[in-house]
């Protein structure tokens, strides 16, 4: 059994919600390690293009792995 393309993308954006929170309190810290000093509407600008990226990344490696599984005939 496959999982649905709106599966998919729920299951994507609910990991990367969790992510987006945890990101935008760490990259101030992160950046005043490298020595670089970001307030909270540049650390979420900076979090928003990474999370868009991922999105976009999470879903197309699920949609991969799925099309490869349905393509080898895997039933596990």
């Amino acid at each position: 059994m496959t999982q649905s393309r709106t599966h998919s993308a729920l299951e994507t954006a609910a990991s990367t919600a969790i992510g987006f929170a945890v990101s935008w309190a760490a990259t101030p810290f992160i950046l005043a390690a490298f020595g670089y000093t970001a307030g909270a509407a540049t650390a979420f600008g900076i979090t928003v293009v990474y999370t868009v990226l991922s999105l976009v990344r999470g879903y197309v490696v699920r949609r991969l792995f799925n099309r490869l599984h349905k393509v080898n005939g895997s039933t596990t």
